[in-house]
């Protein structure tokens, strides 16, 4: 199902992104002569490849079969965090006599409106990703689906586009599961619950990723009641057990129901809703709930691209690229989810800028290995990470030693009354190299950066005692960890020598 098929067009707002992203009266242009690129698929990564080939005066032309902006504008990142947002006050409010702060009794949460307001934020960033700012900067903006038919050719709306070279960036779509009764009973995806109009009394979220996580926090704070049912023993399975652990507790304080060790065995519709079977660790239940949301990952978009009649390899990963982005066509190159592992809006526009060098210019071939990706969840607290968890140190024989501040010892987070969490940071055993890092807190998205940028500068943890941060911030818990790392070098003999100095000069 294509964004267009599920984006509701009676709403003010949706119709003032589309505007935009896909204007109405849009007619393609008439291809005059080859293109140094063409781009098939207008999120992240088209975008960025897009705005940066035409800055250096490529003749470039950009295929969507849908919104320019992809999945982050319209399904994605935008509207989860608007909604995010508003979560984030109805828990201030609900949190406001902590602080001293009388809140009358009643108060409640208008569903209309948050969703209301999503849709604003969305139109409001429409802008940005539009067709007009894409055409003024030169390149061809075509609306349609792409398909390669032969060498060097890719047909869109009845037209042929010539290319010298071309990019796949046509992204990820929702994974869906073969549960017994679930396509029968209807289920909504992150493609389709920022449509809803009417806010569900209780919720079904199948699946404790990142996405189900957020939505799970988010949809309970604003009133609804929230299960949250996956197959691992504890949420965000993949990330560091211990801010796993600190989000879980969040949730449960939010009142989330949480069902672990689950299989979901069957969906069917009952009287009163739509009903959950599972297997918990070999005892049955169930769950009755007025919806159900599948959040269960993504699945790279690569059907009916014609890639077969170009000699594109792919399977059900996705596209195969080496590590410049290149496919099994020399010719063709493919970046963003759709053929990377990392599957983040920020990796997809670096990954797009990559095929640009790589596809454009004659300088050394950049290499998609070099980068150093931080992501963030953006639950209540926060989790960003960066570089190698423990367990792929291990895997690739690296000795690390770790270095971890909880947030309690942070004045900032003691200000705010918000100290769950901790920084944790892994080095090369012995020395100060940064490897990875952990941060769980209110702002950890935000901190993430400076330790990403210690990393691609191989900036040395005990430096980063000397980078002075304001006083009182979250961020001084990086300056706290270095600190930390600073003790371990301070030696015996060291601090023996340094003992007999001071005694020596109080004579």
């Amino acid at each position: 199902m294509s964004d267009i098929e599920i984006l509701p067009v009676d709403d003010p707002f949706n119709i003032e992104m589309i505007s935009h992203v896909r204007p109405p009266e849009w007619k393609n242009p008439t291809p005059d002569g080859k293109y140094n690129l063409v781009i098939i698929g207008a999120g992240s990564a088209g975008l960025v490849a897009t705005s940066g080939a035409s800055q250096i005066g490529a003749k470039v032309a950009i295929i969507e079969k849908s919104f320019l902006g992809g999945d982050c504008l319209v399904t994605g990142c935008v509207p989860s965090k608007a909604i995010i947002g508003s979560a984030h006050v109805a828990a201030a409010v609900r949190d406001a006599a902590e602080y001293g702060v009388v809140v009358p009794d009643g108060v409640t949460t208008d569903f209309s409106q948050v969703m209301r307001r999503l849709r604003g934020v969305r139109a409001s960033i429409g802008p940005h990703d539009s067709a007009k700012r894409f055409a003024d900067m030169g390149a061809d903006v075509y609306f349609g689906t792409g398909k390669f038919i032969g060498p060097n050719k890719i047909e869109v709306a009845g037209q042929v586009l010539e290319f010298d070279k071309a990019l796949i960036a046509t992204g990820s779509s929702a994974r869906h599961l073969p549960i017994p009764g679930l396509a029968d009973t209807g289920y909504i995806t992150n493609e389709s619950v920022f449509n809803l109009q009417t806010q569900p009394k209780s919720l079904a979220v199948i699946g404790a990723g990142p996405i189900g996580s957020e939505l799970s926090q988010s949809f309970q704070r604003l009133g609804t009641q929230v299960t949250l049912i996956d197959l691992s023993d504890h949420i965000l399975a993949r990330e560091d057990a211990d801010a796993a652990a600190l989000v879980q507790k969040s949730l449960l304080k939010d009142g989330v129901q949480l069902v672990l060790g689950a299989k979901t065995e069957s969906v069917e519709a009952v009287d009163g809703g739509k009903r959950i079977n599972y297997d918990q660790n070999g005892q049955k239940g169930y769950v009755v709930v007025d919806e159900i949301l599948l959040a269960v990952g993504r699945q790279p978009n690569v059907n009916g691209l014609g890639l077969e009649n170009v000699g594109v390899e792919f399977d059900k990963r996705g596209v195969k690229v080496d590590d410049n982005l290149r496919t099994t066509n020399p010719d063709i190159f493919a970046a963003g989810d759709v053929a990377v592992p990392y599957q983040f809006t920020h990796v997809a526009g670096h990954s797009g800028a990559i095929v640009v060098q790589n596809a454009l210019l004659p300088l050394p071939k950049r290499k998609f290995s070099s980068l150093i990706i931080p992501w963030a969840t953006f639950t209540d607290p926060e989790v960003a990470h960066v570089g190698m968890y423990p367990r792929d140190a291990a895997e690739k024989g690296v000795e690390i030693d770790t270095y971890q501040v909880d947030m309690d010892h942070v004045d900032r987070a003691l200000t705010e009354g918000d100290t769950s969490g901790f920084i944790k940071v892994h080095t090369k055993k012995g020395t100060g190299t940064i490897v990875g890092a952990t941060i769980v807190g209110a702002t950890a998205g935000e901190m993430i950066s400076e330790i990403t940028m210690a990393m691609k500068h191989k900036i040395n943890l005990g430096s980063l005692s000397s980078v002075i941060h304001p006083y009182p911030t979250q961020a001084e818990a990086i300056n706290k960890v270095a600190n930390e790392y600073n003790k371990t070098r301070l030696g015996s003999r060291v601090k023996g020598i340094l003992s007999w100095w001071m005694a020596r000069s109080r004579r």
